[in-house]
């Protein structure tokens, strides 16, 4: 299986995030390419180099304000005197729907919904970059491959149209997506992250044309607390194409497979043309994160229960999953549900 991944993904490093009112260790480590590669590579996946292809991908999903202020946001914040060195929201607005702010103090509040996407002096050039990969797999399935891996980092469901969070900045799976339409009007992307992907949820909320699913934890005490509740079913015209399934903490393989089913079956009657998976691989029992309890064999039977359920064209995209002894392997398993014949 084709894979696809540029070195310049591993520049982005804001050091440290703020959890709890506090400054601790970021766990979304440019070393988490290196695990992701080698679980990729011991599927049989074979990568290549993705190309730059401009903004038009990424401004297909992203507006034009979001993405000037994440382009320029690190130095226009490196001229405030005894800043802090990544750019970190301090204020937010508590309605989106007055003028647009100028300083970038107030911008950073405006287009970050938390303080765990710190921007940093080179995370623009690896956001787009992460894009570009999602962009690339999309285009080797767009061009006769019937399915294509993704290592996107840093990840991206987190972010919507205008908001970055939660370690994301550039919607990947989005971006995926709507390439994908090109030739496959009908997507459906099914996210099996632990988090729920409250940004791609956002994204296609209001649309019939992409269906978006997800699995993870109950957010009712766990991020992103705000969205991926059962009862968000989408708006408008988007109303039925938007299902979630939560989940309690520490569900097991049986739970999650179980939900896994639902999942599936919406998406056979939403009869897509074409899938994204964004997979997030911290729904390990062996994650740093915690929150469910996958192992690793759940995950291969978590690849196998999509693939035999949806042989058609198919975008995998990484999603979370940080380091831990079983994370390359964890990959590894899901992948060969594909890699294998």
């Amino acid at each position: 299986m084709k894979a696809f991944l540029h070195n310049d993904q591993k520049c982005h490093y804001p050091k440290h995030y703020l959890v709890n009112g506090v400054f601790v260790d970021n766990p979304e480590h440019p070393a988490r390419i290196d695990h992701l590669k080698d679980g990729a590579l011991a599927a049989g996946c074979e990568f290549q180099q993705p190309v730059d292809v401009g903004l038009g991908p990424i401004a297909a999903v992203h507006t034009p304000e979001y993405l000037h202020f994440l382009q320029h946001a690190h130095r226009r914040w490196s001229y405030i005197e005894g800043a802090s060195d990544a750019v970190v929201a301090d204020i937010r607005p508590v309605a989106r729907d007055g003028s647009y702010p100028a300083s970038v103090v107030a911008q950073a509040g405006y287009h970050m919904s938390d303080a765990a996407a710190p921007i940093g002096a080179d995370t623009w050039n690896s956001a787009c970059w992460s894009a570009w990969t999602a962009v690339a797999a999309a285009q080797a399935v767009l061009h006769g491959e019937n399915h294509a891996y993704a290592l996107c980092r840093p990840p991206g469901h987190h972010a919507s149209a205008e908001v970055a969070g939660g370690f994301c900045y550039f919607n990947n799976s989005a971006i995926a997506a709507v390439q994908l339409q090109q030739k496959y009007p009908r997507v459906a992307i099914l996210d099996v992250d632990l988090h729920h992907g409250n940004g791609t949820q956002q994204i296609f909320y209001k649309r019939d044309d992409v269906f978006t699913v997800s699995i993870h934890a109950d957010p009712v005490r766990f991020y992103p607390f705000f969205w991926g509740h059962a009862d968000e079913r989408g708006e408008g015209r988007g109303l039925g194409y938007n299902l979630n399934l939560p989940l309690p903490r520490q569900s097991d393989d049986k739970a999650f497979l179980k939900a896994l089913n639902t999942a599936l079956a919406r998406i056979e009657a939403f009869a897509p043309d074409a899938l994204v998976v964004a997979l997030g691989i911290d729904a390990s029992i062996d994650d740093p994160i915690g929150g469910l309890a996958v192992s690793t064999d759940g995950f291969h039977h978590i690849g196998q229960a999509i693939k035999s359920s949806f042989g058609g064209p198919t975008v995998i995209v990484q999603e979370g999953g940080y380091i831990s002894s079983s994370l390359g392997a964890n990959l590894t398993a899901f992948l060969r549900a594909y890699t294998q014949k």
